[in-house]
């Protein structure tokens, strides 16, 4: 009996031995795996940041501080004085002007047929991004949701919610907000925010993007008092402007490097364009700031302006979200959103 005992504490121990073995060998295989992908990341990105092309060096550090978590690898390689100097000769010019209402006449009765419909989806295409373009012939139906509490310590909401809470039928993100190191709650927003015609947010001086009482989109830099005195019913805080009165903005270099993005715009006609560009992703890397106006011209915006985008780039629509988004957790929490609200 004894005998059995000892072999069976003997074959235990065996089968314990063997199972360590083949966990330790598990682990060693995903540690080696782990080192292997790390040394081939950063070699990678040395030699993209420390390499002969300037270009492939100003596309990455442009792409990387427009993100929220990844910014540390540009700092890896790059001073913060280096790094603003490369983002500086490859940005936006700022635009003085602010929208001239009287470019915009929207008509008394909207013609709409079977050519240009109430609402309209166009897929987007271009060599570094897909992307989808939302038409919207009547401007009164773009308005500005918001969760009803905003702040701090307040929590943003999902696109899904906005829309749903506001009985709309479709929405993208808005303004910026809050958001250290990518993990920001979405409740406390950027600038300034006016819903139905209400400040619901102070921001000072900012770029502003919203739509007055008469429908027209507006955009330039204002403070939240000139943003009052021109009558604006639904705006948000972004930038840049891409255009203004039929002008675009000119962008050097990869202006904003390859990123998702979200964009509105307005047609001479008064219909809006609503613009969603997916990045981040084998089949889509992004759009830069260039990219953006050029599709925004191509589509006859007169005024255009560029709005949140990376991780919050989302469009809604018929209860889905409907393109990619960047984000690994889905939809993020939003304290604005530009929603379309039924005819």
């Amino acid at each position: 009996m004894s005998s059995y005992i000892e072999l069976e504490s003997i074959m235990n121990k065996k089968h314990k031995s063997r199972a360590s073995l083949i966990i330790s060998r598990i682990f060693a295989c995903l540690g080696l795996f782990i080192l292997s992908f790390l040394i081939l990341f950063f070699g990678s990105t040395t030699i993209i940041c420390k390499g002969p092309s300037p270009k492939a060096r100003d596309l990455f550090v442009n792409t990387v501080m427009e993100t929220s978590a990844a910014k540390f690898l540009a700092k890896i390689y790059f001073s913060d004085e280096e790094i603003q100097n490369i983002i500086k000769k490859n940005s936006a010019e700022q635009l003085d002007e602010i929208t001239d209402e009287n470019l915009i006449v929207i008509p008394a009765e909207l013609e709409v047929d079977n050519v240009a419909k109430p609402l309209e989806i166009i897929d987007i295409s271009g060599s570094t991004y897909n992307g989808k373009m939302m038409i919207v012939l009547d401007p009164s139906r773009i308005k500005v949701a918001t969760p009803p509490v905003l702040g701090n310590e307040a929590e943003g909401m999902r696109i899904s919610d906005l829309v749903k809470n506001e009985n709309a039928i479709a929405g993208i993100n808005a303004g910026g907000f809050k958001d250290e190191n990518g993990v920001g709650s979405g409740g406390q927003p950027l600038g300034i925010v006016i819903k139905n015609g209400k400040l619901v947010s102070d921001g000072g001086t900012s770029c502003v993007i919203g739509f007055d009482v008469n429908n027209k989109l507006i955009v330039g830099n204002m403070t939240s008092a000139q943003a009052v005195e021109k009558n604006l019913r639904d705006a948000v805080s972004f930038g840049p402007v891409f255009i203004v009165n039929g002008k675009r903005t000119e962008v050097a270099g990869w202006g904003g490097g390859l990123n998702p993005r979200t964009c509105i715009g307005q047609r001479q006609d008064g219909a809006v364009l609503l613009l969603t560009i997916d990045g981040r992703q084998a089949t889509s890397l992004g759009a830069t700031y260039g990219d953006c106006i050029d599709i925004m011209e191509e589509y006859g915006a007169i005024n255009a302006a560029n709005l949140d985008g990376g991780s919050s780039t989302v469009m809604y629509y018929n209860d889905k979200v409907i393109n990619v988004s960047a984000s690994v957790y889905g939809p993020r929490q939003l304290p604005t959103a530009f929603v379309v609200m039924p005819e």
